[in-house]
């Protein structure tokens, strides 16, 4: 046990009092000058990190014994937040607007818990800033006759940033910029600010991606030292290369990926053995080979975390002379590996494995559609064409789907909601939004990438040693409870208690709606419901796929986690190392886990929003056009309506003239006081376009021919 978790575990002790620094460092027998000075540097490092909190008499103890949280906070339009603890089994601390005291959506802050807050189990003051946000945010420039102020993009920042008239350099109104804060808020202040780019004016063909890009500070060029090292890597593999690898370019194998992807980063191959089993074998890039720790690429590969893919372009985590060519697992030519053989029987148990560094060569750049075509329409064209494979697809498509069922038996989540791919013409224009579908062979690929990621999480936790692991965390209580009510409402009724329910009851709830109109509702209600998945350095399981151990090892040129597994099956292949150097290898996998889960939401949220961004300007121009749709979402000031394109929409109370109507949370539903006619989510409704505003990325429509619906 390290000095600081001695320390930390005095500090949390029953009886322990917050103390000045002399006393606690006498209670602990530091008396040493060194020692001291030591000790006083580690204090204020656990205090800047919020594992221990300095009162304003100078004593020090934890924030969980004196009634504090620390956290994030997630702003909101409306001035009031929510501090999302960093100790992840804590509910989140409603902040109200007056209590915020100068904090900005995503600082880590400190608040003192408020007993008694009304209709919220947790209510909190802030009290102290201990990180800022970053200074950089990115909006739409106005100006008034004394000063300027950049109205921020994001909604979750509530205040505008005001900027000195004389630097403002005679912008028109409606400019989108980028502004670093130089005055923070205060109580009743607002923030202030300078212009340090203009990124273009209002319909600017690539500012809407360019502004997603500067507002979330994703990096863009490679570092100078990055693309040194790149160039020394040669494109021939040497003996010492191929050293102690399964050879396997004489196994069938083929990549399967959508049309236009670029970084081929797994390939699979599946034959019968003479006992009657499968063989399966999933091939991942071996990125590790070039990637090596402690290098400029290692650590650039760290900050990004993970590829960003955008509407219009990828923001790779790996430069693409890596990541779409030497790593890239192209037909027909020798690629390195990492390679996990699994035999399964005939019931989709593995019952035996085997895995390593491996030299392959795929026999094809297969694409969803064409094995889609071979399997599910008997493409005689294509089967012809690939004759030499097809009895493996077919066997691919038969495993694949003894898989799903096994999965969907013991409990794991498989949420029906839809996802859209946006068409994009030469100029970048939206110009067709079309639904993504799941078909065989992306369940092939699904559910054989999954099977590997438990079978090497398993390995590993079985080995116990330090590792990277893939957990989701039950759902919140609370939001279970509300979930669980509402379902019983509709009629579907959910066995066990909120606190308790297994995840094979809340599958067998999505396979009793499916095909019905409240198959949406319930889908999506139930995502909302959950808690996010994230990386960890220890193993717990993971809810929604109901598996006991999950990684991620099968994306290593677009996940940074993945890329550290691989190293770490390497090192562990060659024997258990030091001490010292499992000691070492723990703190890089929590440095690594916390840092990619932050990334990976922040790829997330910049992902939804450059399709949420096209989405609106798809809609541009079609103001006065009729659709139907299907309200996707209730609340007190209107409905959410969904177009069949998975386009959404408001539908604002006031519009709703032909009665007045109440907001019904219970029942998620806006109901007329005298006709008593009630709008749920799943209700088909007709709507007309009125409205479309691109900077505030809204669509508002009307409802027509309510009479009928």
């Amino acid at each position: 046990m390290s000095f600081q978790e001695k320390l930390l575990d005095f500090m949390t002790e029953a009886a322990y009092r917050p103390l000045k620094v002399e006393d606690l460092a006498h209670e602990l027998g530091i008396e040493e000058k060194r020692e001291i000075k030591r000790f006083h540097k580690l204090l204020e490092e656990l205090e800047q990190s919020g594992l221990v909190i300095k009162t304003r008499h100078g004593r020090y103890g934890v924030p969980k014994k004196m009634d504090l949280v620390v956290g994030t906070l997630q702003g909101n339009q409306g001035g009031f937040g929510f501090i999302i603890p960093d100790d992840r089994a804590s509910a989140d601390v409603f902040v109200p607007a007056n209590q915020m005291n100068g904090a900005m959506h995503g600082d880590r802050v400190v608040a003192r818990l408020v007993k008694g807050g009304k209709g919220r189990n947790n209510e909190g003051e802030i009290i102290r800033v201990l990180q800022r946000r970053s200074k950089m945010i990115v909006g739409r420039y106005e100006a008034s006759r004394q000063y300027g102020f950049v109205i921020p993009d994001d909604q979750r920042i509530s205040q505008d940033i005001f900027v000195p008239k004389g630097e403002t350099k005679n912008l028109r109104n409606g400019t989108k910029v980028q502004v670093e804060i130089t005055r923070w808020p205060e109580q009743r202040r607002n923030p202030e600010g300078a212009i340090v780019s203009i990124l273009g004016q209002p319909g600017d063909q690539g500012l809407d991606t360019l502004t997603i890009i500067k507002k979330h500070e994703l990096p863009e060029e490679f570092p100078v030292e990055v693309m040194s090292e790149i160039q020394a890597f040669s494109r021939d593999y040497d003996k010492e290369d191929l050293a102690d690898r399964l050879d396997l370019r004489e196994l069938p194998m083929v990549t399967i990926d959508g049309a236009d992807a670029k970084d081929l980063d797994d390939a699979v191959s599946l034959h019968k053995k003479e006992n009657g089993n499968l063989e399966l074998g999933v091939h991942i890039a071996d990125v590790s080979h070039y990637v090596r720790e402690g290098t400029a690429l290692d650590r650039e590969a760290f900050h990004r975390g993970t590829s960003i893919y955008l509407v219009d372009r990828v923001i790779p985590m790996l430069p693409p002379e890596l990541s779409n060519d030497l790593c890239s697992l192209n037909p027909q030519v020798d690629r390195l590996a990492m390679s996990v053989l699994m035999e399964l029987d005939k019931k989709g148990k593995v019952v035996k494995y085997n895995f390593g560094p491996s030299v392959i060569r795929t026999q094809e750049r297969m694409t969803y559609d064409d094995v889609r075509a071979i399997l599910e329409d008997k493409d005689e064209k294509l089967r012809q064409r690939y004759k030499t494979l097809v009895p493996m697809f077919e066997e691919m498509g038969e495993l694949a789907l003894v898989l799903r069922e096994k999965r969907v038996e013991r409990g794991a989540l498989d949420f029906a909601i839809p996802e859209v791919k946006v068409i994009l013409d030469d100029m970048g224009k939206p110009v067709e939004l079309k639904r993504r579908e799941r078909t065989i062979a992306e369940t092939i690929i699904e559910e054989f990438m999954l099977q590997c990621n438990e079978v090497v999480a398993e390995h590993f936790f079985r080995l116990n040693v330090p590792f990277v692991y893939r957990v989701h965390q039950r759902p919140d209580d609370e939001k279970m409870l509300h979930f669980r009510d509402f379902v019983n409402n509709l009629g579907f009724p959910i066995k066990g208690t909120a606190d308790k329910v297994h995840p094979r009851v809340l599958q067998e709830l999505i396979a009793a709606v499916e095909g019905k109109p409240e198959s949406r509702v319930v889908n999506t209600l139930l995502l909302r419901a959950m808690k996010q998945a994230r990386y960890e350095a220890t193993n717990s399981p993971h809810f929604g796929l109901a598996a006991e151990y999950y990684s991620h090892f099968t994306s290593p040129i677009r996940r940074y986690p993945d890329l550290i597994i691989h190293r770490l099956m390497r090192e562990y292949l060659n024997g258990i190392p030091t001490q010292k150097r499992i000691a070492k290898i723990a703190k890089l996998n929590e440095a690594a886990a916390d840092n990619s889960s932050i990334r990976e939401r922040l790829a997330m949220e910049a992902e939804r929003e450059s399709v949420d961004m096209k989405k609106v300007e798809f809609m541009e121009g079609k103001e006065g056009q009729e659709f139907d749709a299907i309200i996707s979402g209730v609340t007190s000031f209107g409905l959410f309506a969904e177009l069949e394109n998975l386009i959404e929409g408001l539908i604002h109370v006031s519009s709703m003239d032909d009665d007045y109507y109440h907001f019904h949370a219970d029942k998620l539903a806006l109901i007329g006081e005298r006709t008593g006619k009630a709008y749920r989510i799943g209700k088909p409704v007709r709507v007309v376009l009125k409205k479309v505003n691109k900077d505030e990325r809204q669509i508002d429509f009307s409802l027509i021919e309510t009479e009928n619906h």
